[in-house]
């Protein structure tokens, strides 16, 4: 049940003239609006990555089991011999469920923390919630006191996962990063989530093409009334909630598009018309699968 569809939904949602910035549990200000890097070929990562930040990013999201993290290092030390303050950008990774235990999370956060060529994480994700999530947390938590990691957080913790987690830290995740589209939408997770001020980040935004998303006729005609496209019209929509958006692409020209929607907003009947695409279903997998579970367990087993 959605209980409103406020334009402000959250009070922490701060706007720029260019960007809209999201304040974390723990007073750190995040970019609403990022680049994905997920199934971009490492070596196509750096340019692509470079002309997202040339276009106006500043939250690139990539993750261990991307296998591109030298291609995001690379992009950022151009940027920043190129003029790009450190502070300006936002750099996500993520923790893969191999090495998701207290033994090996302090060296799988610095393997990455060297790839990506930096001194510091912006965010840090346990990025699937399977083998000893709490022991990695605990390695998470020390380097967060330690500053070596600005925000730490969680991706694909289902409400009932994310609950027990969160109630049994000393510090709770200050994003959780799920599967989030109109066709997903995700009302009560995220629901859950801000009653432990945790913020919600969207993967797969526009449902990777499926159920013929650029074509949707609601979309469509939405956009149509703001001279948008479906993917603007959606990452609109997502932003208005409060939620942080990581598209991607690998063409400079959708980049554009898709960082030009902070110059106009949706109104109530918009943002009602698009939740009635939701059907409370995943277009991809279930976490909860225990077939699904191996599957991600055993896939890059023998990989780091």
């Amino acid at each position: 049940m959605v209980s409103s569809f406020s334009t402000n939904l959250f009070a922490n949602l701060t706007k720029g003239e260019k960007m809209d910035f999201i304040t974390l549990n723990n007073g750190v200000k995040m970019p609403i609006l990022g680049y994905g890097t997920y199934q971009i070929k490492p070596e196509e990562t750096q340019k692509c990555v470079e002309e997202a930040i040339s276009v106006g990013y500043r939250l690139i999201d990539t993750a261990q089991a991307y296998f591109n993290e030298e291609g995001v290092g690379a992009a950022i030390n151009s940027a920043l011999k190129g003029g790009v303050k450190r502070e300006e950008l936002f750099i996500t990774t993520k923790l893969w469920i191999t090495h998701a235990n207290e033994k090996e999370a302090l060296k799988a956060f610095e393997t990455s923390l060297k790839k990506l060529g930096l001194e510091y994480l912006d965010l840090y994700l346990i990025h699937q919630p399977f083998n000893d999530t709490y022991g990695a947390w605990r390695v998470m938590s020390r380097l967060y006191k330690e500053g070596r990691i600005k925000a730490i957080g969680v991706s694909n913790f289902y409400p009932d996962r994310f609950t027990d987690f969160a109630l049994n830290q000393e510090i709770k995740p200050m994003i959780n990063q799920i599967e989030c589209s109109p066709f997903h939408a995700q009302f009560e997770a995220q629901n859950i989530l801000k009653e432990y001020e945790c913020v919600l980040q969207s993967w797969a935004s526009f449902g990777e093409g499926r159920n013929d998303f650029f074509k949707n006729e609601l979309l469509s005609k939405i956009g149509s009334k703001y001279g948008k496209t479906n993917a603007q019209v959606t990452l609109r929509w997502l932003i208005q909630r409060g939620i942080v958006v990581i598209p991607k692409t690998t063409r400079k020209e959708r980049m554009k598009e898709n960082f030009a929607v902070f110059d106009f907003a949706l109104d109530d009947s918009d943002m009602k018309a698009i939740a009635s695409l939701d059907n409370k279903q995943s277009l991809f997998f279930n976490h909860q699968d225990p077939a699904m579970v191996k599957w991600l367990i055993e896939v890059y087993k023998d990989k780091f």
